[in-house]
């Protein structure tokens, strides 16, 4: 179990990003079957002959894969947090998602110390079953981080990209959403729903982050002293923690809103009878809002015309399904207490 200290400078130095490359990687896992696809089978199967044809063009993809792990160390140089613009600062660090993002990311996996990639690739393989010969031969390569590199960006191109707009909608979301929680309630209601296995636990003027992962004897704690946390939502992954330098104190989590990403629910059950209470696309808005979202933000996600979300919005909020709140100039959406009723069911 991991504990993490945070004290009252915390909340105000705590920053939220995305991660181009972190997108990347965790899409990769899920290609891979490493990681349960879940919501995202639709994506998952639509992917699959993409994903196979990546592996044949470009080997060290596979080689990439053999070092996923679940609960234990994976190496940290070929999944780097980013490194947040302001560090001192409350603003959300929000990366715009265009190329430029994903090429600083994977700038600082190309500046990594060939003797730090050897010492986590040796860490990440202890206790492992010993690779194929030909992973080897790429792991113990002279230029194997290069090659590491190369497949990073080859699993972007081939499995992110194409899609990346409509996942950057959901991350942004959800960073708005989290953000809200912190600064008005505090800890308690931001790590609330974060993920099953983060808890918060108030200690007199500080306070514990319990992460529940990992070996369940063994037990580390690591002090924020007022550095903060960084944040950050992913649409592919699950929960993945950074406590070791050089790296921030950072976690990754689940995303919000990802259920409907890339298609509606089956048509059975639940999903089938709301859809023919509501009528297709107003059901498929409302599951969408499983975290609050402006108009535009629908647009992208679902696919559908500005001028069709408008109408649909404007009857479930007279059906009082959904509210809306102005902050500043955007005007977001999100489903009432009946609204959260009728899509659990």
């Amino acid at each position: 179990m991991l504990l993490i200290e945070v004290g009252p400078l915390d909340v105000a130095h705590t920053r939220y990003a995305i991660s181009p490359l972190g997108e990347a990687m965790n899409a990769l896992r899920v290609a891979a079957g490493e990681q349960p696809a879940g919501p995202l089978r639709p994506w998952a199967e639509r992917i699959a002959p993409r994903y196979r044809q990546l592996l044949r063009e470009t080997p060290e993809v596979g080689a990439l894969t053999t070092l996923f792990r679940r609960d234990a160390y994976n190496a940290d140089f070929i999944h780097p947090p980013p490194t947040p613009r302001r560090p001192n600062s409350t603003a959300l660090t929000t990366p715009t998602g265009r190329e430029g993002d994903f090429t600083a990311e994977l700038a600082v996996v190309r500046a990594t110390p060939l003797a730090r990639v050897r010492a986590e690739l040796a860490r990440n393989l202890a206790g492992m079953r010993t690779p194929p010969r030909h992973v080897q031969q790429i792991l113990t390569a002279p230029d194997v981080l290069t090659r590491l590199a190369d497949a990073i960006e080859a699993a972007w191109h081939a499995l992110v990209e194409p899609d990346w707009p409509r996942l950057r909608t959901v991350l942004e979301r959800d960073l708005v959403h989290r953000a809200g929680q912190l600064a008005m309630d505090g800890w308690a209601a931001a790590l609330s729903d974060l993920d099953p296995r983060v808890r918060w636990r108030s200690e007199a003027e500080r306070g514990v982050i319990e992460v529940h992962a990992g070996p369940r004897d063994v037990q580390e704690r690591h002090r924020l002293d007022g550095t903060g946390l960084l944040l950050m939502p992913t649409v592919f992954g699950t929960l993945i923690s950074y406590v070791e330098p050089p790296w921030p104190y950072a976690l990754v989590y689940p995303a919000r809103g990802v259920a409907n990403l890339f298609g509606p629910p089956p048509a059975h059950g639940g999903a089938a009878a709301l859809a023919r209470l509501i009528g297709p696309h107003r059901a498929q808005i409302l599951r969408a809002l499983e975290a609050p979202a402006t108009t535009t933000q629908l647009v992208r996600q679902l696919g559908l015309s500005l001028g069709a979300v408008g109408g649909h919005l404007a009857v479930l909020r007279g059906s009082g399904l959904v509210t809306r709140t102005r902050t500043g100039r955007s005007v977001r959406y999100e489903r009432t207490t009946l609204g959260d009723t009728l899509t659990a069911s």
